[in-house]
């Protein structure tokens, strides 16, 4: 993972359990008429203490933060992808909006100094598969590569597609997960011109997902990558297997661009798509990951559909949204809230839901409130929706046989 509160998995997963916020206002650029901006930036980050300086160079932000965390999910799993059977290793990266920084640059320069100023390598910069083609090429993976889009759900659909590959045969591992890198005057602008955006100039109580006082979502940057391979392709190598992706569900609403639908369908139906793929039974979820933008409709209707879902049971399925701590990392929310999701798995531990003091009487669920908790996981639910009518749900579970 790169996320708001560290450059890797370890890191994010400490801060989220502290209760840490990586929100603040945003420092990406400076323009008065914005005012302040709370925003949840990757701090720190030096793309050259991860890649060769002519690499960095080309590459746009959201392409860094991709290969970074591709690179910690391949020594982590202790994988190379071997020099005669890349043709069996695919490559998946989703995105929201590709390289919009590298687009935004390259305008003014072609509106200040002209078309010959143009950088050649702006297209390789801003299109949104060039994550998932610059990561194969970098790992010598030569089964199929493409970027997936739909919307906030980008990651979580990627690591979907990328183990559906598996069970068919098509591959034995699939490089997946997902980057964003679009904290630009004209993301935020246009967010906040949708009012999806907070208008809370406080970063610490900005992101409060469930609140009676939440206001919209704060906008984050970047990435979380897995290695998912075939169960037997693991074994075989004696790879330090994490959990088991046991479910995937995907919908639409068909209803409105922007707004969930009002009785949950969507999200309804890819949780209980997510189910039946997993063979499991709404009870053998021990912790639901929520999407939990801090918008007024999504955690509402969120709500609902795990009551529908779970039943009775959802009042006492510990459910916590993550993006209080890191924000809406669009595209790439779907994977990085997968990867805590197996963390949580692994420690069994559930990370709080902070800046949550206000109960709402439309969201009455146990959300995990400030404090993370202890608790034995069998198996978890990760949720991400999307702008579109996407919905996705991911099930993961402890594996059969550990290494």
């Amino acid at each position: 993972m790169v996320t708001p509160l560290g450059l890797d998995a370890q890191a994010t997963w400490e801060g989220l359990l502290a209760g840490r916020s990586g929100i603040g206002l945003i420092e990406a650029f400076s323009d008065e008429r914005f005012g302040d901006v709370v925003g949840a930036e990757v701090s720190d980050f030096d793309p050259t203490a991860f890649l060769d300086r002519k690499e960095a160079r080309r590459a746009d932000r959201f392409m860094q933060f991709a290969f970074v965390a591709a690179d910690e999910a391949l020594r982590h799993a202790q994988y190379e992808v071997p020099g005669d059977d890349g043709h069996r290793v695919a490559t998946i990266i989703g995105t929201a909006v590709g390289g919009v920084l590298s687009l935004a640059r390259e305008a003014e320069v072609l509106r200040e100094r002209g078309p010959g100023r143009v950088s050649p390598f702006v297209m390789t910069q801003v299109l949104p598969d060039m994550a998932s083609g610059q990561l194969s090429i970098r790992l010598g993976a030569k089964a199929a590569n493409f970027s997936v889009t739909s919307a906030c759900a980008s990651g979580a659909d990627a690591i979907g597609v990328g183990a559906a590959m598996i069970r068919r045969g098509d591959v034995d591992v699939a490089v997946a997960g997902g980057s964003e890198a679009a904290i630009s005057p004209l993301i935020v602008a246009g967010f906040a011109a949708a009012k999806a955006l907070t208008e809370s100039r406080d970063p610490e109580t900005a992101s409060r997902p469930f609140d009676l006082n939440r206001d919209g979502f704060v906008i984050g940057e970047g990435a979380g990558v897995l290695l998912l391979e075939a169960e037997e392709h693991a074994l075989a190598r004696g790879a330090p297997v994490l959990a088991e992706l046991a479910g995937y569900g995907a919908t639409s609403d068909a209803f409105h661009v922007t707004q969930p639908a009002e009785d949950a369908e969507g999200a309804v139906l890819a949780m209980q798509a997510a189910l039946e793929d997993a063979g499991a039974s709404p009870d053998d979820i021990d912790y639901l990951n929520a999407h939990g933008t801090s918008t007024p409709l999504n955690d509402k209707f969120e709500t609902l559909a795990a009551k529908r879902v779970f039943g009775e049971y959802a009042y006492t399925l510990p459910m916590s949204s993550t993006k209080s701590a890191i924000g809406h990392l669009l595209g790439a929310a779907g994977a990085v809230e997968a990867g805590i999701s197996i963390l949580a798995l692994q420690h069994s531990a559930i990370p709080p839901t902070i800046n949550y003091e206000t109960p709402d009487p439309d969201c009455d669920l146990d959300y995990v409130p400030n404090t993370a908790r202890s608790a034995p996981l069998r198996a978890v639910m990760t949720n991400a929706f999307g702008f579109g009518g996407h919905n996705s749900s991911l099930v993961f579970r402890q594996p059969a046989r550990p290494a």
